[in-house]
């Protein structure tokens, strides 16, 4: 991977972006797709789409998430702690005592660091439950309820975890937070980039949607505008190749390839186009898994119902510790999930699409 290709893998997940919070995402999508679409355009909610193509044919959408799990600022106490909502899935163990950043509405940010009772002072019953979320807070240095006001923070204010993004100890294996979904929202750009230079028989519309993460909302409003015939959600999967972990539970492994989705619970995947995805894969030896995620979706959950039904599938980026403050990716994965999502839109003419949206 190049310096260039790795700074946007930089980029995106140093810019903060909770759910309906996503402008500095959205602010390094639209940079990078300029030199590379025909046009960049928005729906409603804010998701972005940059349309490549202009020859006609069919219309397909691949898209990531702009949004990241993060928390709400919604109280400033007494002696200046923050109450907070969480936005997105949280499992509140891995929460306590990690750092975090609070972005006022004129910009500043503001260092925190998620706080509780200290054990110390805990039952023996109470020590050894997992602490709840709603007991927990933001301490921000503040010693009254005026000066978190009078440095600008306000009930609704985004709170994103904070760290550092690092190639670990000179591997190949990617630390960050917020992989879910800027590893999505990566491939989206980089395919955009692979066939603004060679011919496709398609229009591509190249996106990422707001608000995947507190219920698909910004996919259902982005597939509604672009109308494709065919669609790909590009989004992150759970490894499986920890400590502890049963193949019952996830065997993907980080660096044998993107994840196919086979089932989630928010869709079953198209059939023909989910055999045109393997067939693909296999005849270009593109290394690939299948997953299953019985608990949760992907975008494609939104996309496949859009107006009268779209065909669609998704294709993710496994990843170690997800919804976290630190996750893990590996480079290779990443690299393939881009050459087989650009193989695939390559592949997408107008017999091929009408083949795989036909039951005669």
């Amino acid at each position: 991977m190049d310096t260039k290709e790795e700074q946007l893998l930089i980029d995106l997940t140093s810019a903060k972006g909770v759910p309906g919070n996503e402008e500095e995402v959205r602010e390094v999508f639209r940079e990078y797709a300029k030199p590379f679409a025909d046009d960049i355009f928005y729906d409603g909610l804010g998701s972005v789409i940059a349309k490549h193509g202009a020859g006609g044919g069919p219309k397909v959408f691949i898209s990531g998430h702009m949004d990241e799990v993060g928390f709400m600022v919604t109280k400033i106490t007494e002696k200046g702690f923050l109450e907070f909502q969480t936005l997105g899935g949280w499992w509140g163990q891995v929460m306590l005592a990690q750092q975090v950043e609070i972005k006022t509405r004129e910009g500043k940010i503001i260092h925190g660091v998620i706080g509780s009772k200290p054990p110390h002072v805990l039952t023996p019953q109470v020590r050894n439950k997992p602490y709840e979320i709603k007991d927990m807070f933001i301490d921000i240095g503040a010693s009254n309820q005026e000066e978190p006001k009078e440095w600008g923070i306000r009930p609704g204010n985004m709170v994103t975890p904070y760290i550092e993004y690092k190639r670990m100890n000179g591997s190949k294996y990617l630390l960050a937070k917020a992989w879910d979904n800027r590893i999505g929202t990566a491939v989206s750009l980089r395919v955009l980039e692979n066939l603004s230079k060679e011919a496709h028989p398609n229009v591509l519309f190249a996106g990422s949607d707001v608000q995947e993460e507190v219920g698909l909302r910004g996919a259902r409003t982005s597939t509604h505008l672009v109308n494709p015939d065919i669609a790909f959600a590009l989004d992150t999967g759970t490894a499986g190749d920890t400590p502890g972990m049963t193949p019952k539970e996830a065997d993907s492994i980080l660096g044998k390839g993107p994840q196919i989705l086979i089932f989630d619970a928010s869709m079953i995947p198209h059939k023909k186009l989910l055999n045109f995805v393997i067939d693909v894969a296999e005849e270009m030896a593109i290394p690939f898994q299948y997953t299953v995620i019985s608990g949760g979706g992907t975008d494609a959950g939104q996309m496949h119902l859009t107006r009268d039904g779209v065909p669609s599938v998704a294709i993710t980026v496994p990843v170690r510790y997800l919804h976290s403050h630190t996750s893990v990716i590996h480079e290779d994965d990443y690299l393939n999930t881009v050459k087989l999502v650009t193989e695939l839109v390559k592949r997408l003419d107008s017999e091929t699409v009408e083949q795989i949206r036909s039951y005669e």
